[in-house]
């Protein structure tokens, strides 16, 4: 497969976490990924990933997808250099990075134009089923 990418721009609003999760599971559905419950993974990254920069972040929300060879990483950046961090399970909403953690191969976190960009690392996806 050859490199692909897909940029997104995302309004900083309560409906941002569904509107970007639908938009990227059409994105990786049109490039073939085809397993559903590997797409349902990526769709609750992407929600996690798009709810913290919404509550969290500010400024613009920038979120990107990227395909090579198999391997899928969702990029969410926004404009706060605050890096996020493992909360008390317990707390409300405190769940998301554990998990972004099952199901992804790798996070990380880059400073980007004055802001922060998350980026994740899906496990693979599983080949398609002859």
């Amino acid at each position: 497969m050859s490199a692909l990418t897909a940029y997104l721009d995302v309004p900083l609003h309560h409906g941002a976490p569904g509107a970007a999760r639908r938009a990227v599971v059409a994105v990786l559905a049109g490039w073939g990924f085809a397993d559903q419950d590997w797409l349902d993974g990526a769709a609750v990254v992407v929600s996690e990933l798009v709810t913290n920069a919404v509550r969290h972040g500010g400024g613009c929300l920038a979120l990107q997808v990227e395909a090579h060879d198999g391997q899928v990483m969702i990029s969410v950046a926004d404009g706060s250099s605050v890096v996020p961090r493992r909360r008390d399970p317990d707390d409300e909403g405190g769940r998301g990075l554990a998990l972004i953690e099952a199901l992804a191969a790798a996070w990380s976190v880059h400073n980007h134009e004055g802001g922060k960009q998350v980026r994740v690392t899906l496990l693979p996806s599983p080949p398609p089923v002859p």
